[in-house]
């Protein structure tokens, strides 16, 4: 499943590389993003909230969500941020969805996709984001060090993705700011809190640390504040919550 997303996303890339000298000059105009590393360093348990349709491993979670209406809802909520899934094939997003939330909301969005290339930073500056997704496991070391360093020209964040305490020293290698610990394994994509637990003495050092998937409650959310978490990234749970913004009150206080 991993291999298709990837190789779906390389398809699109050479899709995009003709367009490449508009896009970074659709970049270079862009004004300074809201700061998303800023954002997550607020008093107690930061959220980013996620706009998500549907996912390989759960399958279809909000086929008619509006993006816009949603990321109202979970700015109502107290989110410090919006991540916003643009991968269109097997999660139903689109850029279109980021720039529609970024016109209606102050807080930074993060663009969810698989970032292969220094043209998708440059495009995900376009389109209005303040910080991109760098998820290790499909990054040889020098495409994770070179994508890192372009985000910080372009004046982006990088939530650096790991599944394993391998992967959270390859981050650490490379000076990763931000580190998110996926509870949600790579196939079979099984969650297990204890994955963020397990790996969080490893990142002691790293300015901003983030607990993502199988967070759908306050004691799952106090499990993350307790092992020293920053932020949680919080997706399905609030997708398909009658009530986004409560939920995300209850997540974010906790201890």
């Amino acid at each position: 499943m991993l291999e298709r997303i990837v190789a779906d996303t390389r398809g699109r890339l050479e899709q995009l590389r003709p367009m490449a000298a508009e896009v970074e000059a659709r970049a270079a105009a862009m004004p300074p993003p809201p700061d998303f590393l800023r954002a997550l360093t607020a008093s107690g348990l930061s959220v980013i909230a996620e706009v998500k349709r549907r996912s390989p491993s759960r399958g279809q979670l909000a086929a008619d969500l509006d993006p816009v209406l949603q990321s109202k809802r979970y700015v109502d909520g107290g989110a410090a941020a919006i991540s916003i899934l643009t991968e269109p094939d097997h999660f139903g997003g689109s850029n279109a969805d980021l720039e529609a939330v970024r016109s209606v909301v102050d807080v930074p969005t993060l663009r969810k996709d698989f970032t292969l290339d220094p043209l998708q930073i440059w495009e995900a500056k376009a389109i209005g984001a303040s910080a991109v997704l760098l998820i290790v496991a499909i990054l040889d070391d020098e495409t994770l060090a070179l994508l890192h360093d372009v985000a910080r020209q372009a004046g982006l964040a990088a939530l650096v993705e790991v599944h394993s305490e391998t992967e959270a020293e390859r981050a650490l290698d490379m000076g990763a700011d931000i580190v998110g610990v996926n509870n949600r394994g790579l196939p079979p994509f099984e969650t297990d809190l204890a994955t963020a637990e397990r790996i969080a003495p490893m990142l002691s050092s790293v300015p901003v640390t983030v607990g993502e998937s199988g967070i759908g409650s306050r004691s799952d959310a106090d499990r993350m504040a307790a092992a020293g978490y920053d932020a949680v990234l919080v997706g399905e749970s609030l997708v398909r919550a009658s009530d986004p913004a409560a939920l995300l009150e209850q997540i974010r206080a906790a201890r």
